[in-house]
């Protein structure tokens, strides 16, 4: 085998005449009389492969060809015939008459091919994902995130910042999701843990002086994955001190801009527009809102108040909200649609949904007879016209009153589709509160996690006014998906210690669990804040995939396991005693773990 002149997605009209040499995989295998064609492929494409009888050994070889053999052939580029040219290939306008053919390695029928994607399970194409890999689609996708990534380190690079690795052995914290926990065989009985992220890390290295940071990391969060969640993702890290939120959000700004100008030829705004915390629950019932449609949550409390319906009453007299969302030619939507809707809000807390239609400037069906009395002031507070749906959420709790409302309008946008395609609404939702009340453990908790810090003048509150709190926090969303999230973290050890008070952390626990970090802040911490991005979501969205696993190489399904490893699996009992470990559970067999694995 000499050496490819070319790949197989390279070939144009102006190599008509040259020598060339490519190697692949075949594609497909075509016999036209005695003239044998294939369909060679590589990363980079397909070329079109003549054999002729007259190159008889080729020829013979070619005979024996069959789907994802791989093979190298030598041979003469040539203009297809006119009318012959396939215009949907970058190489369409050519083909190469093969005079060589070597066969690789011949491969046994494959389970299926990359053509049959559409035909095939996604657990059988992750038990053979070698093969689901050669997709020209699956190879797109994993070369965007190769083209990100590097865009992604370029900018830092050029902007002052380290690139500088973190450990992954680290200590389990008691905050966010559940650990992956690592056995010390050293320390028997004792246990490492991967990090969920290096937030502990890089605060360290801005009190270390190094100012600027970022990583491209692995992280590892025990928690069940969904279809935009894995339980070990990537993302993007960054870290800066003697900053606040606006220098870390306009970074970021310049750094989106260049990312989907260079892959999509898409302009982002100079600005993206900043949404306090409280205005995105109020207006869309989301923390991460989706700005592409309308359907925006109206307050009714008011005129609810008037009426005698005992659904909307009820909820106000113990405390509780009425809203409303105005959907624009809604009322075409049958009473099936509208019951399916009801039953489908349970799920998020609503006991169910009052609806009633716009017609000929009255109410109509649902519970259009108990709200008739206040017709005229709901109308004029939704601005509604004939033919509209009005849907309200009611709960003594405003919380689950956003929530159904929130999910509703992004589900009644899709199924209406009010979402034009390749739009880009980005919005950046600023001043989270600080914590949140647990009502099952009746505590607070962090709603970020606890080394944000609190806006400068919410300090004085933190005792007194817990709830008040508001902080230097900062997510980034695109259409309605939370990209990354970050803030100003505290770099204080008094106020750090007045927040894990407020957490119910005492300074013994703080000391054992976040010693390092409160002995580091006494010794001269800056002011410090940065954030963290999802990078697979990132290719998620420039890719147009909503399935996570189609962005990563080697993905879990959503039980946790690599179809293609068959891990997790058990281990033999030498390595458990090494460990000091004995599993309880019953198993059916054990499993070693091969060498270099």
């Amino acid at each position: 085998m000499k050496p490819r002149t070319q790949t197989c997605g390279q070939l144009r009209k102006e190599h008509v005449d040259q020598t060339v040499s490519l190697a692949g995989w075949v594609n497909n295998y075509r016999d036209h009389g005695g003239v044998i064609f294939i369909d060679l492929r590589d990363r980079d494409g397909l070329t079109q492969i003549v054999f002729h009888p007259d190159n008889a050994d080729a020829h013979a070889l070619a005979d024996k060809l069959r789907h994802e053999d791989v093979a190298w052939i030598e041979g003469k580029c040539v203009a297809r015939e006119a009318g012959m040219e396939n215009p949907k290939l970058p190489t369409g306008a050519i083909e190469v008459q093969a005079t060589h053919l070597e066969v690789l390695n011949k491969s046994e029928t494959p389970p299926f091919t990359p053509d049959e994607y559409g035909k095939i399970g996604e657990e059988h194409r992750l038990r053979y994902r070698f093969i689901d890999l050669r997709r020209p689609r699956m190879q797109q996708i994993l070369r965007t995130r190769h083209r990100v990534t590097k865009i992604m380190r370029d900018y830092y690079d050029a902007n002052g910042f380290y690139e500088i690795e973190t450990p992954f052995l680290c200590r389990s914290t008691p905050e966010g999701a559940r650990d992956f926990l690592v056995p010390s065989r050293l320390q028997p009985g004792e246990f490492y843990a991967l990090p969920q992220s290096p937030q502990l890390f890089k605060q360290i290295l801005m009190v270390s002086g190094f100012d600027k940071y970022f990583q491209i990391v692995r992280c590892f969060r025990d928690e069940d994955p969904r279809a935009d969640r894995q339980a070990e993702f990537t993302q993007l890290d960054i870290e800066m001190s003697f900053v606040e939120p606006d220098d870390v959000m306009g970074l970021c700004e310049g750094l989106m801009r260049r990312i989907w100008k260079e892959i999509l030829d898409v302009d982002i705004p100079e600005r993206i527009r900043r949404m306090p915390y409280a205005e995105a629950m109020s207006r869309y019932g989301s923390d991460r809102p989706d700005l592409r449609f309308d359907l925006e949550l109206v307050d009714v409390s008011d005129i609810a108040k008037q009426t005698d319906f005992k659904v909307f009453r009820g909820a106000i007299d113990a405390g509780g909200i009425v809203k409303a969302i105005r959907v624009p030619g809604g009322a075409k939507m049958t009473r099936k649609q509208t019951d399916a809707l009801a039953e489908w809000v349970k799920q998020f807390g609503a006991g169910g949904l009052p609806i009633t239609k716009v017609e000929a400037g009255s109410f109509s069906t649902g519970i259009a007879k108990f709200i008739d009395s206040v017709k005229d002031a709901l109308i004029e507070r939704l601005g509604a016209e004939d033919g509209d749906l009005i849907c309200f959420g009611v709960d003594a709790k405003p919380a689950v009153v956003h929530r159904v409302l929130g999910e509703l309008r992004v589900k009644l946008a899709r199924d209406l589709e009010l979402i034009k395609p390749d739009q880009w609404e980005w919005v950046w939702v600023v001043d989270f509160p600080m914590v949140e009340w647990n009502e099952e453990q009746k505590r607070w908790d962090s709603l970020h996690h606890p080394f944000t810090a609190p806006l400068n003048e919410d300090i004085d509150k933190i005792a007194t006014d817990t709830a008040a709190v508001r902080s230097k926090a900062y997510d980034l969303v695109l259409n309605g998906s939370e990209l990354g999230g970050g803030s100003v973290r505290i770099h204080q050890p008094d106020v750090q210690r007045q927040v894990f008070k407020v957490l119910g952390i005492d300074n013994e626990e703080a000391q054992e669990k976040f010693g390092f970090l409160l002995d580091a802040l006494k010794y001269g911490a800056p002011p410090h804040g940065g954030i963290a991005f999802g990078l697979d979501r990132i290719i998620m969205h420039l890719t147009g995939t909503s399935n996570i696993r189609d962005v990563i190489a080697f993905p879990k399904t959503q039980t946790g396991a690599d179809l293609m490893l068959g891990a997790p699996a058990a281990v033999d009992e030498l390595q458990l005693r090494e460990l000091q470990l004995r599993v309880q559970t019953a198993r059916k067999h054990d499993v070693r773990v091969p060498e270099g694995s």
